[in-house]
């Protein structure tokens, strides 16, 4: 949801124009959900017409085209366990592009709102007003009103946080890269730090960026080199948009402050300003520019690309980060895989000084970035059904457990992973993502989050206390009985510490990127 009161939407007009600069005009979308369900053809060309019955989905085969402004680099074409199953279900094969570079897709989707050629699907992430104010993606409401139970199931309450804006009351996409009813049981970002140095230095407190530089600071004037090689303290990831998540995001998360992107609000007079233009802020920044001159921080970290970030952290003599998980899971997987869990990192709430508390678990609500259907699609019926049937409680457990019998067992009525299958994941999960297909095709529909139930009684994903764990390397199992906790998220505050954000989040309105 974009706006939650006039008094909110004022505030924020009045604190900066760039808000409300990219937001859409429904006038020029040209197709609605009120033509979308007549005679069409599919991408095959074959004709295809509205169904009698529409709770009953279409199963012929269909193909349809793709965009996601994220990485996919395990998409295996949907030849894995989890896209055979999908495709055999819902008669649905995905032709998809992922961005392939570290821009989040603003390149490419500035050049499809240029040109008006899309694919059927898209997930823009950040760009989606781009498409909107090009007529280019069309209004759900309509469709998901008629031919999507399970979507309505999942949003249910939250169906309102849906609609664009208070102007623009249309849904443009569905927001699939949060869960609903999402509860946190595990911390992916805050400062990490590798298992083999806070065991070598007797696991020592890690709470203000003084503590962490004094770690690394000691491990590496006694570990010079790593394998070889010479040891890293400290290396960010400034490539493209990833700059945010490694160098800028962590100075407002460091200083007290929730993830609202580029943005800052006041949560008491909701005035919006760019959040690195805070004080506090500032002084974050200045940190960093002290650990570049003690030699602590990577020299080439505001010159490298992406991949070789990775292929330092993969090779093992990167002793600290400040990035979240999914930036560098695929190397930390390679140092797994090659044996070495005492290269595995460790994630800390780290703030400037003692007197911040870091809101990595402030809720926003059901709000984010999503998927939404184009004007370039054909068939926008089958779209919507395809996307309602991944939202099903069926569709839900094989994009998060994988298929019975292969991935996951049912004992007693509950849903359990084979040791053996476990023990892939934790050591060779790059091809047992690209195998099974588990966690790729998680937005392609509505879900619930971590620590929701199925009627069957078992978790809907696999982000829970117990599998956690079960996740978990040696190293880290280790790690974190020394600092008294099964998790990393037991070290970082709750989100119950924090009310819930009444703005969402603010990085997914029109124009805050």
């Amino acid at each position: 949801m974009r706006w939650k009161s006039p008094k909110m939407f004022a505030a924020l007009l009045l604190a900066t124009t760039v808000l409300v600069s990219g937001c859409g005009n429904s006038g020029n979308n040209d197709k609605t959900a009120s033509n979308a369900g007549n005679s069409g053809s599919n991408n095959s060309g074959t004709n295809v017409s509205q169904n009698a019955d529409e709770n009953v989905m279409d199963t012929s085969p269909i193909t349809f085209t793709f965009f996601g402004a994220d990485s996919s680099p395990n998409w295996n074409n949907m030849q894995d366990d989890v896209g055979k199953v999908i495709t055999e279900k819902t008669g649905v094969t995905i032709n998809a592009e992922y961005d392939v570079g570290s821009g989040g897709g603003e390149q490419k989707i500035g050049m499809m709102a240029a040109s008006g050629e899309v694919p059927d699907i898209i997930f823009a992430k950040g760009s989606l007003s781009k498409l909107v104010d090009a007529g280019l993606v069309i209004d759900l409401t309509e469709l998901i009103d008629k031919y999507a139970p399970n979507i309505k199931k999942v949003y249910s309450a939250n169906m309102n946080r849906l609609k664009y804006s208070n102007e623009d009351q249309a849904i443009y996409q569905l927001p699939t890269n949060v869960g609903v009813d999402q509860q946190y049981f595990e911390a992916g970002g805050g400062f990490e730090v590798q298992q083999r140095v806070l065991k070598e230095l007797g696991y020592p407190k890690i709470r203000t960026v003084q503590d962490f530089e004094n770690v690394l600071k000691e491990y590496v004037a006694k570990h010079p080199t790593t394998d070889g090689q010479p040891t890293i303290p400290l290396t960010l990831n400034a490539d493209d948009w990833r700059i945010m998540i490694s160098v800028t995001n962590p100075a407002f998360l460091s200083t007290g402050a929730p993830d609202d992107g580029e943005y800052y609000v006041n949560p008491q007079t909701y005035e919006a300003m760019l959040h690195y233009k805070r004080p506090e802020e500032k002084e974050y920044f200045r940190w960093l520019n002290h650990m570049y001159n003690e030699g602590l921080l990577d020299r080439d970290t505001f010159v490298q690309k992406d991949d070789q970030y990775k292929a330092k952290i993969a090779s093992g003599r990167v002793l600290g980060l400040i990035d979240q998980k999914w930036g560098y899971q695929d190397a930390e997987n390679a140092v797994k895989t090659a044996g070495h869990d005492e290269y595995t990192y460790g994630h800390f709430p780290v703030t400037l000084t003692d007197e911040y508390e870091d809101h990595s678990f402030q809720s926003a609500g059901v709000d984010g970035y999503g998927i939404a259907i184009t004007t370039a699609c054909k068939d926008p019926v089958r779209a919507i059904q395809f996307l309602d049937w991944m939202s099903s409680d069926e569709g839900q457990v094989l994009r998060n457990w994988g298929v019975e019998g292969k991935q996951y067992n049912v004992e007693n009525g509950v849903r359990v992973i084979p040791a053996d299958v476990q023990q892939r994941k934790v050591t060779d999960n790059t091809n047992f993502t690209k195998e099974s297909g588990i966690g790729l095709y998680l937005i392609f529909g509505a879900r619930y989050g971590d620590g929701v139930k199925d009627p069957s009684g078992s978790y809907y994903t696999t982000s829970f206390p117990e599998q956690i764990v079960a996740d978990y390397t040696n190293a880290e199992k280790e790690t974190l009985a020394a600092y008294g906790a099964t998790t990393w998220k037991d070290l970082f505050p709750s989100e119950s510490a924090f009310p819930p954000k009444e703005w969402g989040a603010l990085y997914n309105m029109p124009g805050s990127n």
